[in-house]
């Protein structure tokens, strides 16, 4: 019942920038959590920037912060990812996940990933 699909990814040249985008379904509200993960090859999962439902705040963890800006559009049920100055450790695929209230590490619903390649 809930879906969420990301788009926006692609080939990048190092210092480049891109903006994700995931479009959510299925959830009765906008009181939701929703933030960014992303796994590269032979990686653990690594989580980037959540909003939170309850709270309204904004968290940027892990070697992405600073360099990534999460927004949502409640309207339109979907949340943005901007990175900016990226690396070509950046390279992973990048998911999308929500849960009700909280930003956590094992989110319940997460996207199929979308791919970024950032080129040397």
């Amino acid at each position: 019942e809930v879906q969420l699909v990301e788009s926006g990814g692609g080939l990048v040249q190092a210092g480049g920038s891109l903006r994700l985008s995931c479009v959510a379904s299925g959830l009765t509200s906008n009181e939701y959590a929703i933030g960014w993960f992303r796994q590269a090859p032979g990686k653990e999962r690594e989580g980037l920037s959540c909003i939170s439902g309850t709270e309204g705040s904004t968290y940027y963890v892990g070697s992405g912060k600073g360099r990534v800006l999460l927004s949502r559009d409640n309207a339109k049920n979907m949340v943005y990812l901007q990175m900016n100055s990226l690396k070509p450790e950046d390279t992973a695929v990048y998911y999308c996940a929500a849960d009700i209230t909280s930003c956590h590490r094992e989110m319940k619903y997460w996207g199929k990933g979308t791919l970024v390649t950032v080129s040397s």
